[in-house]
């Protein structure tokens, strides 16, 4: 079958279109191109975004928890890269970002300084600290709920199977206490004691270093002696930290959640270590996101619903310009 007449016919309409003077009113005028460049563009596609949103559609308010070590800062301190653009984007959104770490609030705070943010809850010593802002001008938090426990059996025990390791702990008032040095810990304000002085009194959270134990002594250790009446997570820089029974992020994290009325579904966790496991549990039930940072051990990345770039690539905030 042949196409001519189709084609004869399209061609007449076009001629007899583009000589009708209420056509040509209508088409665009025709003339040069000009390319903008990278910046250029980039700006161009910031402002369609801007013109494109749809006025009156709201984006359901998400609660994103960052871990600190290892997620937003690396070994030496210093930010992951983007991380304050992507939290103050991520605030500008409307989400709620906040911090659960491992740390005492002491080392959590500069931490908010850093990334530009006075969440209304914080989430300490991995989970057995829930803080709860009072002035955001002057990040003034107060302890708004604390798990403690009595520490003198699991001390016992550790101090029998690693006589020479050094202990921390933290009291409920926020004080600690500690047997010796601590390297790379910081120890401002805390106070030096005996071993027996330790456990005198319930406490948030015990600490253990050992110099000559190494992240899979730990491992080991606690397969073998058992610490079934304690929550514990071996940190990735090779210490035990242990919190109280069924104490982990994610108890603190749900009674943030309630708090706040934030759905589950809209919950976003993002970590590196074992101690961000149960947070990814609780998400992940909950129909949540959790997302693991490139370099943690496998058993976290397992764990996790997905996996990120690594802190030093800016694995954050990959994750974070998504939304």
């Amino acid at each position: 079958m042949s196409a001519a007449p189709d084609d004869a016919g399209l061609g007449e309409a076009v001629e007899d279109a583009t000589t009708d003077d209420a056509v040509k009113e209508q088409l665009p005028d025709t003339g040069d191109i000009d390319l903008a460049g990278e910046a250029g563009a980039a700006e161009m596609v910031d402002e369609l975004a801007r013109e494109t949103e749809t006025p009156g559609v709201t984006v359901a308010r998400m609660l994103i928890v960052l871990d600190i070590d290892g997620t937003v800062v690396l070994e030496d301190e210093s930010l992951s890269p983007g991380v304050v653009d992507a939290v103050r984007h991520a605030g500008d959104t409307g989400h709620e970002v906040m911090i659960a770490t491992g740390r005492a609030w002491e080392s959590t705070r500069g931490i908010l300084q850093a990334l530009g943010i006075a969440p209304e809850f914080v989430v300490c010593s991995n989970g057995a600290v829930v803080l709860k802002r009072l002035d955001a001008d002057d990040l003034r938090y107060e302890r708004w709920h604390v798990e403690t426990f009595d520490a003198s059996e699991v001390l016992a025990m550790l101090r029998e199977h690693i006589p020479d390791a050094r202990y921390l702990v933290e009291l409920p008032d926020g004080s600690r206490l500690y047997t010796e040095y601590l390297e790379d810990w910081n120890l401002a304000s805390a106070t030096r004691v005996t071993f027996e002085q330790l456990a005198e009194q319930p406490v948030c959270r015990v600490v253990v270093v050992s110099p000559e134990q190494g992240e899979g002594d730990f491992l080991e250790l606690v397969e073998r002696i058992g610490l079934h009446q304690v929550s514990y997570a071996v940190g990735w820089t090779a210490w035990l930290d242990i919190a109280p029974k069924g104490v982990d992020k994610s108890t603190g994290l749900e009674r943030v959640r309630l708090e706040l009325g934030i759905e589950p579904e809209n919950v976003l966790v993002i970590g590196d270590g074992r101690n961000d496991v149960g947070m990814f549990e609780w998400a992940l039930e909950n129909g949540g996101r959790a997302v693991a940072m490139k370099q943690g051990p496998q058993e976290v990345l397992d764990a996790a619903g997905e996996v990120t770039t690594s802190v030093e690539e800016g694995g954050v905030a990959a994750i974070l310009h998504q939304l």
